[in-house]
């Protein structure tokens, strides 16, 4: 849900962030009308968004990629949002539609509200089923199980919950949501209150880190997605581009490292495109940035070099296993890979 105009401002010069209007839910029990079903629904992302990196990374780490097929939108908006220009014809070859907006609008016609990623669209039906992108991942993690791929791990394990979903929020109210509210601010004050709040938070999670390798328990869980998705954007847009730069990731030595260690990990990293994250940005956010003029930096070689994070303890998946290989329709193209 990369914002854009069509998301809230306050008379303060505040941005705020559009809730979820479709908000059904794909579960076992199809208590809202959507059964959990193999090759029923399609996953719609831009890989410029964290909030939809997070469904991708979820998706890849459960092996869901068979259960759950996917569509890539263009980096570059236009007046009809997100649009399947990537593919042959410009048009989504398993959806058949040009823009993601046909599929909004046919759950709901002159839905008034903005076209937003992740979204999971119902094939047979081509409606959009929910663009909640808080509950999307938990339902992979929960719902999901009996497709989930063998040997995959736990990120929301039930004992630790409701320390996951603490940590999530908090994180969540100042760093993931924090840099857009600092880069959309339009009076000095906010964005004063908006930035000191981001780096109190991020220096209280490096505090954390600084003895763990992961922010619950032992392994990778669903609060570790959820922060890593914005500490990979920070420095390439976040930094320069929404002004929180009172420091840059690559110098706070605890954050540094923990990122490099999950960008490393199978399931993080081979899911990024620097390319399409830098374009999106810079070139569709022109209240920000007027000329779309795209920065070349920063080094993207720095992300490979090595972390020591495993020093702390911890195993990326305990007992569980990686997932194998990015499937080849869908791996990130050169250009946007940290070389």
């Amino acid at each position: 849900m990369v914002a854009t105009d069509q998301d809230d401002k306050s008379g303060k010069g505040e941005f705020k962030r559009s809730a979820s209007h479709f908000a059904d839910r794909i579960t076992g029990d199809a208590r809202d009308g959507w059964p959990v079903e193999a090759g029923r629904y399609r996953l719609v992302i831009n890989r410029a968004c964290p909030w939809a990196n997070r469904a991708l990374i979820s998706r890849r780490l459960l092996g869901l990629e068979d259960a759950i097929s996917l569509a890539v939108t263009d980096p570059i908006q236009d007046e009809r949002s997100w649009r399947f220009t990537l593919d042959p014809g410009g048009v989504d070859p398993v959806l058949g539609i040009a823009f993601l907006s046909e599929a909004y609008d046919a759950r709901e016609r002159n839905y008034p509200g903005g076209v937003s990623v992740p979204a999971i669209v119902d094939v047979p039906s081509g409606k959009l089923v929910t663009n909640d992108f808080q509950q999307i991942t938990l339902d992979f993690a929960t719902e999901w199980t009996g497709l989930h791929r063998d040997g995959a791990p736990d990120l929301y394990p039930e004992a630790l919950r409701e320390e996951i979903d603490d940590v999530a929020e908090s994180i969540y109210r100042d760093v993931n949501n924090g840099v857009y509210k600092a880069g959309f601010a339009t009076h000095q004050e906010t964005y004063d209150t908006t930035v000191r709040q981001l780096f109190a938070r991020l220096d209280q999670v490096s505090q954390r880190l600084a003895t763990r390798r992961y922010l619950v328990g032992d392994t990778i869980t669903e609060a570790d997605i959820r922060l890593f998705t914005t500490l990979v954007r920070f420095d390439t847009v976040y930094h320069g581009h929404f002004k929180c730069n009172r420091n840059k990731l690559s110098e706070d030595a605890v954050l540094w490292a923990y990122a490099r260690d999950l960008f490393q990990t199978p399931g993080f990293g081979d899911t990024i495109d620097f390319d399409h994250i830098t374009r999106h940005y810079h070139q569709v956010h022109t209240n920000i940035n007027p000329t779309a003029i795209v920065p070349i930096g920063p080094d993207l070689s720095s992300w490979l070099t090595p972390h020591h994070r495993e020093q702390l303890g911890g195993t990326p998946f305990g007992d569980a296993e990686a997932p194998g290989p990015v499937p080849a329709a869908e791996a990130v193209p050169p250009t946007g890979r940290a070389a």
